[in-house]
């Protein structure tokens, strides 16, 4: 080597020799023979020990989603330590119900589907363990509300099925847009709303897989690509379905929900060719709509919506596409200059009924199914799967709800108490104060009576009075009596007095207002985050709410006419233990945006039989 380099500098000398100065050629010589490696910027040295840290954290838990026999489709994440992950539902499409996954350890897990999101491309598999009660390792959700454009962004998965191992691939770019809105892709079918935009690699066999921040949390799952046409090669456009998104659907995803996205029940456009652009209005509103219920008028301007200001068309189609359907939303609105704050009950997005979708839009086609089990997969998978209408896994509601009512449950069990019972205490109905009571009996042999008395007294047969307008009584309830029948049922009889549906119905917000009947600054103030129950006995239809925090019942609302009419809401408070049990002692009754009555209970009387 260093007869290679005394050669070249003599070279070097005979050439500079001719033009150039004999000190100069000797400066220059020393100075080569002399030159030292160039020092790397501290910066780049531990900004490249993140990258490679966060890499290591989270390379065991990406996914190669693969048919059965191992031929790989795409990619995904596992997201909990017992299985569950992350994937597109284009990608879960053509496995079925049943599937393989590959993970970086080499191994081949078999794996079932939980729940899909098809509009928003998003599925939930869980990869079944290989030693029973052995972890799986998984990724952190990120909050993809605090992504910012230029931000430095990972992504990983299989692309063109490469890894034969399951070892992930890994790309490294920017973030090059936030809340962008990508239109639905044939059949109304993978919009993509509110999702980022990346520069970072992805290929056909990324779909389904992780994108993370430099911290190695998940903030996105791959899905689309704009790609040269010949090839299938990255353009450098990529998207991706963001987190926060993902986290609005994932209860319902859990408990086997074939989810659906929402819609207003009205349209909203910029209000004039000579308004400014940021100015919304509402163009059109649904007949019999929540949103007409709610008092949107055509006209109104649009401020707020689920908290977010709306300043353009796509603006508002990216935050309504991130809700489910049925979740109520505050929406703000202003007409003749006065502010007004509402919550609004969200449509479905998928419908098939005219009447269901706003004038010129039409109904969308059906949706595809999902292909039927072809055998392959293992014994212990093929059981976890159960098909019923409606849902993409009925196994995993029935798993979910029966989750939820055990923990219900630490707060007592009624089954018992399926007697009589009476409440007693003071009510408050405006500016009348007055004692209530009320008395549910059910029995064997003879139809349940619900007596009330508030300001005067008040008798329901719910299963003989099915005329609406007696099961909506007391008049401005909304069905108070029928209501506290219900209640009644779900804690003594519980899964058994519900012949029409007993179902988890996912997460969704609830909205108790302030105890002291005070005006709160906001409803988005309000906001509970609740596991929900839906049932349905004989006409009537009911939500449970139970708080993530202590699974504890925070209230619930009954539906005399779904279609037609606003529900009996009923919030719950104050629990105190009677017999052992966990009974609410203030009990709030709201209809029509109005509270109804206050009822305050000193003493609760459980029968039984």
């Amino acid at each position: 080597m260093t007869r290679f380099v005394f050669r070249a500098l003599t070279r070097v000398r005979l050439l500079l020799a001719i033009t150039v100065p004999a000190s100069l050629v000797a400066a220059v010589a020393f100075n080569f023979a002399a030159a030292a490696p160039i020092d790397v910027d501290k910066t780049v040295i531990d900004a490249q020990d993140q990258r490679i840290a966060a890499i290591k954290k989270v390379f065991p838990a990406v996914v190669a989603v693969c048919m059965q026999g191992g031929q790989g489709v795409g990619s995904g994440v596992v997201i909990s330590p017992d299985g569950y992950a992350l994937t597109n539902f284009h990608v879960v499409q053509p496995t079925g119900p049943l599937m393989q996954a590959g993970l970086a350890d080499g191994i081949l897990y078999d794996a079932v589907l939980v729940g899909t999101d098809k509009v928003g491309d998003v599925s939930l598999i869980k990869l079944l363990a290989k030693e029973k009660g052995k972890p799986f390792p998984y990724v952190k959700l990120g909050d993809s509300d605090k992504v910012r454009i230029g931000d430095w962004s990972l992504a990983m998965g299989n692309p063109f099925s490469l890894a034969m191992d399951f070892t992930p691939t890994v790309t490294y770019g920017v973030i090059s847009g936030t809340n962008r809105y990508q239109p639905p892709e044939g059949k109304g079918l993978l919009e993509y709303t509110d999702c980022i935009q990346i520069e970072t690699s992805i290929n056909p066999g990324n779909s389904g897989g992780p994108l993370f921040n430099m911290q190695g949390e998940l903030i996105g799952i791959n899905g689309r690509g704009s790609f040269e046409k010949r090839g299938r090669v990255n353009s450098g456009v990529g998207y991706a379905i963001s987190i926060n998104q993902i986290k609005n659907f994932l209860g319902h995803m859990h408990a086997g929900i074939d989810t659906d996205h929402a819609t207003l029940g009205a349209s909203v456009g910029t209000a004039s060719e000579d308004a400014p652009l940021t100015q919304m209005v509402v163009k059109q509103v649904l007949d019999g709509s929540d949103a007409e219920r709610r008092g949107i008028q055509e006209g109104d301007q649009l401020l707020n919506f689920a908290g977010r200001v709306v300043t353009s068309t796509n603006q508002y189609k990216n935050i309504l596409g991130i809700f489910p359907k049925e979740w109520r939303i505050p929406v703000t609105t202003r007409r003749n200059n006065e502010r007004r704050e509402t919550l609004v009950r969200l449509m479905g997005n998928i419908a098939t009924e005219k009447e269901t979708q706003p004038k010129g839009d039409g109904p969308p086609p059906p949706m595809p199914k999902l292909p039927a089990p072809k055998g392959g997969g293992s014994s212990e998978a093929a059981k976890m799967y159960v098909t019923k209408k409606g849902y993409a896994n009925w196994y995993f509601n029935e798993l979910e709800r029966d989750k939820l009512l055990a923990e219900a449950k630490k707060h007592g069990d009624f089954a018992a108490t399926n007697g009589a019972w009476t409440a007693e205490g003071k009510y408050e109905m405006g500016e009348r104060k007055g004692d209530f009571r009320f008395e549910i009996t059910e029995g064997k042999d003879a139809d349940p009576i619900v007596n009330l008395k508030l300001n005067i007294e008040h008798k329901l047969a719910p299963l003989k009075d099915t005329d609406r307008r007696l099961q909506a009584e007391p008049i401005g309830s909304g069905g108070l009596m029928l209501a506290l029948y219900q209640w009644h049922r779900f804690l003594t009889v519980g899964a058994k007095g519900f012949e029409g549906a007993f179902a988890h119905g996912g997460t969704e917000p609830f909205y108790p207002y302030p105890a002291d009947g005070s005006t709160p600054k906001s409803i988005t103030s309000l906001r509970t985050d609740c596991a929900v129950l839906k049932t349905k006995h004989g006409s009537t239809e009911a939500k449970w709410f139970f708080s993530l925090k202590d699974h504890s019942l925070v209230g619930f609302e009954t539906f005399t006419d779904k279609e037609r009419e606003d529900p009996c809401e009923v919030y719950f408070s104050d629990y105190k233990a009677v017999e052992g049990k966990q009974l609410p002692h203030r009990i709030e009754v709201r209809f029509k945006d109005k509270r109804y009555a206050v009822l305050t209970v000193s003493k609760y009387t459980l029968g039984k039989k």
